[in-house]
């Protein structure tokens, strides 16, 4: 497999002057990769802290469950308005800032003395990683093309994969060893490398056109962070007060009404946080709704598999950890493999489809699970699965920001983070809010086959809608035939 250096090594024509690219830069991408490796780490590997955490604050369930909860809906609030702002105040300052932001609240959740300050630093980290999410792709974006750049965002993929398959483990150990505020002082550690590469990001990144005069949409910003609060706290609630419950449901309806006004403010602003023209590339927005359907196919496994492992199947803890590399190993291999096979010359979108196809096909098979199934029956559907979530990452968000004009780039990256974080909390909450509701007129196995069907059908409608996007769809600023 090769490397970074290896990866990026070739000099390419430059898309933007036609003259030969000079030979891209290996630090930025380091940093950037260090940044996201952070984020997702964090996101699977808190929840593993949550009892020694409690232990030590005497927290209830509620203010405990926060600690993951709090970073969970910042980051899905502010990843398009972190995305909106680096396009105009600059990239590498709304990364940097995102980063030392991240670097403080990991600090202040070290030492956090309560459980409330703990939350509330968690939302600070939260509000952090949209920034170091949106405006670390919008970077690789930006500083690298052609080959490098899929080369960069197949990186992208790996180690935002690797984060979440290792943040368990790696909390696990810092628990046993050091303890529980040792998971939060390690993030603060590496933010704080990243930062010292900044200068270093800042010599990498060409000149990108800015609109002239133009201003923060602090009216748009401030009504989508609501409608997104209302939204993610309905969903986080959801399965806690019950789906058709009169909070939830004042919740959902409170979102709805705040996203209709946000699209009212939009189109009104001279300078807006998200032109709607931007939906208007259904290409663009085909792209966007790739990484939907892993959420849905793979994110929920992901989330809810070790579970049936011991519940169901009798596994203990470390065997039911160990049966799920076969789910997350393809993370290692394929978005480089991937992004190798596109300079070779195989089309991006075929790849794509292909990785959607294997979502529908793993989730499909993996109801051959049960009681005394062995391991050799499941490993098959278990790599396809993973497979079809590691063949489109970091590929289909390089292949997404070429259709944008550059200049709006920051944007892009935060409206498909958006749609990734914000999918990935859907589903997961859907998926338990149905497995409880069919767990009380059936066995818990009978109940996981069929949220497993219902996830096959989701995928595969997620994915013919995808696929009729795109064949009809213009193209936007780029294509993606002629990407990667």
């Amino acid at each position: 497999m090769p490397g970074p250096q290896q990866a990026l090594s070739a000099p390419v024509p430059s898309a933007r002057t036609g003259a030969p690219a000079p030979k891209p830069p290996l630090l930025p991408l380091l940093a950037i990769l260090l940044a996201v490796f952070v984020v997702p780490m964090s996101i699977s590997g808190t929840a593993v802290a949550l009892p020694a955490i409690g232990a030590d604050t005497h927290a209830g369930p509620a203010p405990l469950q926060w600690v993951v909860n709090a970073f969970n809906v910042a980051f899905a609030c502010f990843t398009l308005v972190w995305g909106s702002v680096a396009d105009i105040v600059g990239r590498v300052k709304a990364f940097a800032a995102g980063a030392a932001l991240y670097a403080l609240a990991s600090l202040g959740s070290a030492l956090a003395s309560d459980i409330l300050l703990l939350d509330a630093s968690r939302a600070l980290a939260g509000l952090g990683g949209a920034a170091i999410f949106s405006c670390g792709s919008a970077i690789l974006s930006t500083v690298y093309e052609g080959p490098a750049r899929a080369k960069a965002f197949a990186l992208f993929g790996t180690v935002a994969g690797v984060g979440v398959a290792i943040g368990p483990s790696l909390s696990g150990a810092l628990l046993q060893t050091l303890g529980w505020r040792w998971v939060f002082a390690v993030h603060a550690l590496a933010l704080a490398v990243v930062l010292l590469a900044v200068p270093a990001i800042a010599r990498s990144l060409p000149a990108t056109p800015r609109a002239g005069g133009a201003r923060v949409d602090v009216p748009g910003s401030a009504v989508f962070v609501v409608a997104m609060v209302l939204l993610t706290t309905a969903i986080v609630q959801g399965s806690q007060w019950g789906w058709g419950s009169a909070g939830v449901l004042g919740l959902f309806t409170g979102a709805a009404v705040a996203l209709a006004v946000f699209t009212a403010v939009e189109k009104h602003r001279a300078h807006p946080m998200l032109d709607l023209t931007l939906l208007r590339n259904h290409r663009f927005l085909g792209l966007c709704l790739v990484p939907v359907a892993g959420s849905f196919g793979f994110v929920t496994m992901l989330t809810y598999l070790p579970s049936y492992l011991t519940e169901v199947t009798g596994r203990g803890t470390a065997a039911a950890g160990l049966l799920m590399v076969l789910l997350t190993a393809p993370m290692l291999v394929l978005p480089l493999l991937a992004a190798k096979l596109v300079a070779r010359g195989v089309p991006a979108l075929t790849l794509i489809y292909v990785s959607l196809a294997a979502l529908v096909v793993g989730d499909a098979a993996l109801t051959v699970y049960g009681p005394d199934v062995s391991v050799a029956v499941v490993a098959l559907p278990m790599i396809v699965t993973g497979a079809g979530m590691a063949l489109a990452a970091g590929l289909v968000d390089g292949q997404a920001l070429a259709l944008v004009d550059p200049a709006k780039a920051g944007m892009a990256a935060g409206f498909l983070n958006t749609l990734r974080l914000g999918s990935e909390a859907v589903a997961v909450a859907l998926y338990g809010s149905v497995l409880t509701t069919l767990t009380a007129s059936r066995s818990y196995d009978a109940a996981f086959h069929l949220v497993l069907w219902g996830l096959a059908g989701v995928c595969l409608l997620l994915g013919a809608v995808v696929f009729a996007l795109m064949r009809g769809g213009h193209g936007g600023h780029d294509d993606t035939s002629r990407t990667g």
